[in-house]
Order: structure tokens, then sequence, then C-alpha cells
């Protein structure tokens, strides 16, 4: 039977991302966590997985370096990455991208948020842009969290408008390659996916969360 200390330590790692990401999802939940906006979620995350970091290393070769807006270059330019893991056993290296997106429907002034329509195509643009990160050797796989309290982006009970060429509701299959020019909020787009995902969303609470 394989063990925890048995595992190498960049899936020990990949797990850890997973379980960090379900703690916060209880506790938004469960009302211990407020997340209010993008930032507060990447810090709030970053927190948690911190803690559930130290718990995952075993010997002394081994180090892991959790970095937030870390500059990468995706092969278009530089980019900062929301969160950054790298680590080391020994001689052998890997590190891991992560970006993140929340939507509420309510802005922390309490008025409707609206630009429902961008938030979809940034999703779209992370996917493509965490994409590209490994194409440029910079980083060894990629991770995409996000988090919403609308239920329409969920599961909306008609898909109607332009926002929805860039589908993320529960269920939908994105196949890629694929190259989405829909123009959002007046801009045109060029983004270019080459795999394929699945958009299956958690719910908790008054809340759902993605993880690709």
């Amino acid at each position: 039977m394989n063990t925890l200390d048995n595992e190498a330590l960049h899936v020990r790692l990949r797990s850890a991302i997973s379980l960090a990401w379900t703690i916060l999802q209880n506790k938004v939940a469960y009302g211990l966590i407020e997340i209010n906006k993008e930032a507060s979620l990447q810090l709030q995350f970053a927190s948690i997985l911190q803690h559930v970091i130290s718990l995952i290393t075993f010997s002394k070769d081994e180090e892991v370096s959790l970095l937030l807006e870390e500059t990468l270059n995706d092969g278009t330019g530089t980019c900062e990455a929301d969160v950054v893991l790298k680590c080391r056993k020994g001689k052998k290296t890997h590190s891991i991208a992560i970006e993140m997106k929340c939507y509420k429907r309510l802005a922390s002034s309490g008025n409707p948020r609206g630009a429902q329509d961008i938030f979809h195509k940034d999703v779209y643009e992370d996917i493509a842009t965490l994409e590209r990160y490994i194409s440029n050797n910079q980083c060894n796989e990629t991770v995409f969290l996000a988090m919403t309290d609308f239920v329409n982006i969920v599961n909306p009970k008609r898909k109607v408008g332009k926002l929805w060429n860039y589908d993320i509701s529960d269920g939908f299959v994105l196949n890629g390659p694929a190259c989405f020019t829909t123009p959002i909020g007046g801009k045109a787009v060029n983004i270019h996916i080459v795999h394929s995902y699945t958009f299956k969303w958690i719910p908790k609470g008054n809340f759902f969360f993605l993880e690709l």
C-alpha cells in the first residue's frame, strides 16, 4: 500500500492544493471566512495552503516555497501568476502555477457588481494563460480555482447573450483546441485554448466553487 511519505513531493503538493481549497470552501460556506473580492480570496487561500504544506514535508531535503503575484513569462510577455508553488527534493524541482477568480453578485459597496460577461471571458483568459505557462516552461503543472455566489453563472435558466460564447456553467465541456474571439466590453478578444476542460462546480452554502 502506498503511504503519504512514499508519494513524490510534487504529488503531495498537488493534493495539498485540493485539500486547502476544500478547507476554504467549508470555512466560507459556514461564515468563518468572508471573501469580498479576488484579492481576499487569494490571501485566504494562500494562508490555508501554507499551513497544509507544513504538514506534508517529511525530510530535511524537501523544500516548498509559496509565492504570491509571481512574475512569469507566458511567451507573449510577463504576467503575474496569483500563486506559484516551487518545491525541491534533493536535486529534483517542480513548480505549480495557480490562477484564481472570484465573482460576487454584490460589490463591497453593496451595489450590484455587473460585468458578468467580463468574468466569463476572464476565466477563459486565465485558462489560456496557464496553458502558456507550461508551454513556455514556466511551470510543470497548473491549477485554476474560482468561486461565485451567482447561481446564474453556474446553473443558468437560459443562455442568452454573447457572454455564453464563454460558457462556464456547471457540466459544460470546453473542447479544445478552440479559439474565442467574441468581443466583450467593447474590446477585441483573441483567446486560444489547447486542452479540454469540464466545469464541475461544487455547491457549498450560498457559494459555488470550481477547480480545474
